[in-house]
């Protein structure tokens, strides 16, 4: 008993340093931990991206509404956007196919063509406008853009850019108000009016070949004709009235704003100076759509896609 007691206390003896040795690292360590990492705080709206985050949400252009755009570098591809059926889509674009008509024929039996294509005519673009039919021109359109403002507003699945069709509709009904006060300027929304033209063949592209067929396939027969014809005469309105005939009546507009001016020392208080802010809205938009759609096809030739684009002219 006596040597097993003594053996006893020598190894309790032995352990007791090791274990204050321990008991200290365990203070230590306590004493030592490392404090929480601080709250992160929100980023603000200035702050630089992060590096290898979320992925930016891509911009989409007006332009992939009416044309294949190849979602990576934003090049056009060859064809035509595929339109499924879609019974107010297809019900909205017969109801503009069909509106449009009267408000184009009644635009253009107005004007004397003989001076318009005369190319040793001195006549000015007012003086070319005959107005003979101006009150059924001007009844029938401001009917079709207050009808088709309304019928986007209450069915906005009919478009794709709805908002982008109540603003134009807005801004179109309210540049029609100086002719109505001012039927001597009823030139002015005659040759505005024309681009109405180009926005039908628009529709036509779609309407009639819902399939996406580029229009340079020559095996499709007459359908391909009918598609073909489309697309030139789609392409030379936009040219022309968009990106010449529009430009030009900017520049009228200011020459007869800056005449009023002179003549009245009204700067605001004029209504060809309304006229300017809302042509210039336009003029934007129009340089917006065409630079779209021509860097489209600019990226598709980079791309090594030109004979792609050939095809879906």
């Amino acid at each position: 008993m006596g040597k097993g007691g003594d053996a006893g206390d020598a190894k309790e003896a032995a352990a007791s340093p090791l274990r204050d040795i321990r008991q200290r690292a365990a203070s230590t360590r306590k004493t030592t931990a490392t404090p929480p990492p601080p709250a992160l705080r929100k980023r603000t709206s200035s702050a630089p991206g992060r590096i290898g985050g979320t992925r930016r949400r891509r911009r989409r252009l007006l332009v992939e509404d009416h044309y294949r755009v190849d979602p990576d570098d934003k090049a056009l591809l060859p064809g035509l956007p595929a339109v499924d059926d879609d019974w107010e889509r297809d019900l909205h674009d017969f109801f503009n196919l069909v509106s449009l008509v009267p408000v184009v024929v009644l635009n253009a039996i107005n004007w004397d063509w003989d001076a318009l294509l005369d190319p040793r005519s001195r006549k000015t673009l007012r003086e070319c406008w005959t107005g003979e039919w101006f009150p059924a021109f001007y009844a029938v359109t401001i009917g079709y853009f207050v009808a088709d403002l309304l019928w986007v507003a209450s069915v906005p699945r009919c478009v794709k850019s709805p908002g982008v069709i109540v603003q134009h509709h807005v801004a179109t009904i309210l540049y029609l108000i100086i002719p109505y006060l001012s039927p001597e300027d009823g030139w002015l929304m005659g040759a505005c009016l024309s681009v109405e033209a180009n926005t039908w063949l628009l529709i036509a592209r779609r309407v009639f070949n819902k399939q996406g067929f580029g229009p340079w396939v020559w095996s499709l027969g007459f359908f391909s004709i009918r598609v073909k014809l489309i697309s030139i005469f789609f392409y030379v309105t936009w040219i022309s009235i968009r990106c010449y005939i529009y430009p030009i009546i900017l520049g009228l507009l200011w020459t007869l704003w800056h005449d009023q001016w002179n003549r009245t020392g009204a700067v605001f208080h004029s209504r060809y100076a309304v006229a300017l802010v809302l042509h210039s809205i336009f003029c934007v938009l129009n340089f917006k759509w065409t630079f779209d759609l021509f860097m489209s096809k600019f990226r598709a030739l980079r791309s090594g896609k030109a004979s792609g684009v050939q095809k879906g002219l």
